[in-house]
């Protein structure tokens, strides 16, 4: 589905008609600005129309989205399991947002599955799972918030948007286009942005908010990453960077940190391909990065199970650190002629 359809609407603007009953939102584990935009820009938007609407992420997400609106009123499924699972027991409404599968919620997998009133799914990933009763997909955009603005301006409901909202709105299709660098070709991802400013937002303090409050440690990490964990391969155009359990402790590694690392190798000449490798207890993280047409939701899909976008994908994979990137170099020669034609595009 490249767009939604004017059934989707009407099925969307029936289900808010039911006031009495509780919304529950909910994002990805690790939610990132997008994630955290659209969930808590919808939620204004909720509260606005009168309804009673509740923010439930699987985990805990980077301080500096802190600034959104409802970022208080949201309940931490790791912190509070109880509650949560009561709260989700009691909601006649369910709007998962940012994520194609049931899965991708971590420990509120089964919560979401055995959800048993409306489900409701706004996302822009390619191949959404089968598991909800509404679906509201549009892969063309270039985020999960620039599609809820879009439905609610589709659905007659934008009186109901303040500066609140535009602003978590902007900050979604922000990060999740890194600063408009890419998933931007769609005319339409402007005209949503100067449709936002209008609403008074403050896109130089929002862009502060997000890319300008690190800690002195994250940024020594990153010169760490940069100098110690970097490997480039310019036979293949490809670089990547890693991060081990014991970096993470030695500077104080805190969710989020790690954010945009991935795409610094992507500033070497000739470099239009990257991945960031970061070590967990039980599994390895991977970012991947690509400038012109080189696939990596396609590449992420194949060998990490992961997916995402043209240019921004991620996946993970239950193995060491050291077989994780030996996976990828070994990789890297069965994609050499397609790196190759890549980068003239």
């Amino acid at each position: 589905m490249e767009r939604f359809s004017s059934e989707d609407i009407s099925k969307f603007k029936a289900c808010l008609k039911k006031k009495r009953e509780t919304i529950v939102l909910v994002p990805h584990i690790n939610a990132d600005g997008d994630a955290t935009g659209s969930v808590f820009g919808l939620w204004k938007v909720l509260k606005n129309m009168g309804l009673d609407a509740k923010v439930i992420s699987p985990n805990s997400y980077a301080n500096y989205y802190n600034w959104m609106c409802g970022h208080s009123e949201a309940i931490v499924f790791t912190w509070k399991k109880d509650y949560a699972t009561k709260l989700m027991g009691q909601a006649g409404i369910l709007i998962c947002m940012d994520f194609n599968q049931p899965s991708r919620a971590g420990e509120m997998e089964s919560l979401i599955e055995g959800f048993q009133h409306t489900r409701i799914l706004i996302d822009h990933h390619p191949y959404p799972a089968d598991f909800a009763d509404i679906l509201i997909s549009d892969t063309k955009r270039s985020s999960t918030a620039e599609l809820v603005f879009a439905l609610l301006c589709e659905a007659g409901l934008q009186e109901y948007i303040d500066k609140d909202a535009a602003s978590c709105f902007f900050a979604g299709i922000m990060t999740d286009t890194g600063s408009f660098n890419y998933n931007v070709s769609d005319p339409e991802t402007f005209q949503t942005i100067s449709k936002l400013l209008k609403y008074g937002i403050d896109q130089d303090a929002i862009h502060s908010a997000i890319y300008d409050n690190f800690s002195e440690e994250r940024m020594r990490l990153l010169g760490f990453c940069l100098n110690s964990r970097m490997k480039v391969f310019p036979q293949y155009h490809a670089a990547y960077l890693y991060l081990t359990k014991e970096d993470q402790k030695t500077f104080n590694f805190r969710k989020g940190d790690s954010e945009g690392f991935v795409n610094f190798p992507l500033s070497i000449k000739d470099i239009h391909f990257s991945a960031f490798f970061t070590e967990n207890d039980d599994h390895v993280k991977v970012s991947f990065r690509s400038k012109g047409n080189f696939p990596v939701n396609r590449f992420s899909e194949e060998n990490f199970n992961g997916g995402g976008h043209l240019n921004a994908a991620g996946g993970e994979i239950y193995v060491t650190l050291q077989q994780a990137i030996d996976t990828f170099e070994n990789l890297l020669p069965s994609y050499e002629e397609q790196l190759k034609k890549s980068e003239n595009k």
